[in-house]
């Protein structure tokens, strides 16, 4: 665990950290009303140091009508009293850091809640407006304007343009939402956007906040002219670098105006959610005088095949070699589906799973950990049509049904649902099956994926073979790899449905039991 209070003259503390993600909602209920909080957090905070993280990243806990979960905020300098008000934040930032964990939270600077006091001047105001200005209007196209301005899709489904009436009654302008309507985007170009996110910035980090991370930042930018896309993919969720709605150059003099922002605060960090393939494109979003890391999805995009990690890995390397950036890992979030189901589910998406972790830890950078992967949960692909909260199974027209089975309330202690999560009805529902994925079973099983976590991050915050930048591939059977970092540490990682023959050293932990030197199918071994 990174000491907090390391002093000038050593790296930067987020170079090799672990992040460990904390959906709110779906983290720890301290009220009773089935909504994870801010209390619940504050709650399981010596939980999440008996792991060994050293930071956490706190998703949207903001003021919002939460019709995309946090992310379409009505007041970015304000904590919903969903989650507990301002004071609850605090206090999880105080505990946190008497703890030796940062703290990190979420910014949405591509769009706003359409509740947000701006857009609801911005109607009222009229086309031509400045207050308009702050968001992206157009008049529609045809004699009339009833066709949208381009013909951008949104990303959960449907155009990405929706009229409004103007104060006359009549249809009028249509205003841009890459996402949900409830999610107007805002216009970059305006001055006063940068200066109020530049605010928010400062009201959080003078909180005592350690960083942010930065959702949508290869968006922000639009193109000139917002010109039709040349081929309208209506499937959702979907990312493609020749998608004109991202990735626009102009987004980097916006993150180099923010880093300006972070720079007053030595020790703090930007976190870009970066959805680019393109390797030199993505290292363009850390270079020294923008993003301080970049998530790297990669990993969490690959199946578990040996050569299709080692082409994630070796990307993802290049990617921000260029640029001397540091390399970030994740195999999964709130977004994606959990790495346990990914892997094939059952005891083979286990067994992959706790190879693909250790194999994660043994690479140069910085590791970020979804919470409920630590516990080896699964998606939840059978919750009830009527349980279902993420637009986009609403803007599906009912036939996507989003991300929330990889949204489902962690299982803490119990029996039975809502194993200690809520003393209420949580929000989604949790599979009784989850009896034997709690905190308090895998707390007493040295075998359970939870253990194989703690030991793992403990050995990777204290062995020195975990140290020095890069990493040199070697010679493996087909279907495995093997890489060595500088420090010394040899990590082998068997993909095929056959043990293998371990290479010479001692070995310090495997993600399976080794007998003989055998290393079982689907596992991974540290030596030194």
């Amino acid at each position: 665990m990174t000491d907090i209070s390391a002093g000038a003259g050593t790296a930067p503390w987020w170079q090799s950290a672990v992040f460990y993600q904390v959906y709110p909602r779906s983290f720890a209920d301290s009220n009773g009303d089935g909504v994870g909080d801010l209390g619940g957090l504050r709650e399981k905070l010596g939980y999440l140091e008996l792991l060994g993280v050293d930071a956490l990243w706190i998703c949207p806990v903001m003021r919002s009508p939460m019709a995309d979960g946090g992310y379409d905020v009505s007041d970015p300098r304000d904590v919903d009293p969903l989650f507990g008000g301002l004071a609850a934040l605090d206090a999880v930032i105080e505990e946190a850091h008497f703890r030796h964990m940062r703290v990190t939270m979420d910014l949405v600077p591509n769009h706003t809640s359409d509740q947000h006091v701006w857009f609801r001047q911005a109607l009222a105001a009229g086309p031509g407006s400045p207050e308009r200005n702050r968001y992206i209007f157009r008049d529609g196209r045809g004699p009339d304007g009833a066709a949208p301005p381009n013909n951008w899709p949104s990303i959960f489904g449907g155009p990405a343009w929706t009229r409004v009436l103007e104060a006359d009654g009549r249809p009028g302008q249509w205003y841009l939402h890459i996402f949900a309507p409830e999610q107007p985007d805002l216009n970059w170009d305006n001055p006063e956007v940068a200066a109020d996110f530049e605010q928010t910035m400062r009201f959080w980090l003078d909180r005592g906040v350690d960083g942010f991370r930065i959702d949508v930042a290869h968006g922000m930018a639009k193109p000139d002219g917002l010109p039709d896309m040349s081929q309208v993919d209506n499937r959702m969720l979907i990312h493609d670098d020749s998608d004109p709605r991202f990735n626009n150059p102009g987004v980097h003099e916006i993150h180099r105006r923010l880093r300006k922002v972070m720079d007053e605060y030595p020790d703090a960090v930007a976190i870009g959610e970066v959805w680019v393939d393109d390797n030199t494109r993505f290292g363009e979003y850390v270079r020294p005088d923008e993003l301080h890391l970049a998530f790297n999805f990669r990993l969490a995009e690959t199946p578990f095949e040996a050569v299709r990690i080692r082409d994630a890995v070796d990307n993802s390397l290049a990617a921000v070699a260029a640029v001397a950036a540091t390399p970030t890992w994740t195999l999964s979030n709130h977004d994606i589906e959990r790495e346990v189901t990914r892997y094939g589910g059952g005891g083979v998406g286990q067994a992959r799973a706790r190879a693909m972790l250790l194999f994660e830890l043994a690479l140069p950078g910085s590791v970020f950990v979804y919470n409920g992967a630590e516990l080896g949960l699964p998606n939840v692909d059978d919750l009830p049509e009527e349980a279902l909260r993420d637009p986009a199974w609403e803007r599906s027209g009912y036939t996507v049904r989003g991300r929330d089975g990889c949204r489902v309330p962690l299982p803490w202690e119990g029996a039975r649902p809502p194993f200690g999560f809520t003393t209420g009805r949580p929000w989604l529902p949790m599979p009784s099956r989850w009896a034997g994925l709690t905190v308090e079973s895998q707390l007493e099983r040295l075998d359970s994926m939870l253990s194989l976590y703690r030991m793992a991050i403990e050995l990777r915050a204290i062995r020195p073979e975990f140290g020095g930048p890069g990493l040199e591939w070697y010679g493996s059977p087909p279907g495995c790899l093997a890489f060595r970092r500088v420090g010394g540490l040899v990590c082998v990682l068997n993909a095929t449905d056959a043990p293998i023959t371990l290479p010479a050293g001692e070995v310090l932990l495997a993600s399976a039991p080794i007998s003989a030197r055998k290393l079982p199918a689907n596992s991974a071994a540290w030596l030194v």
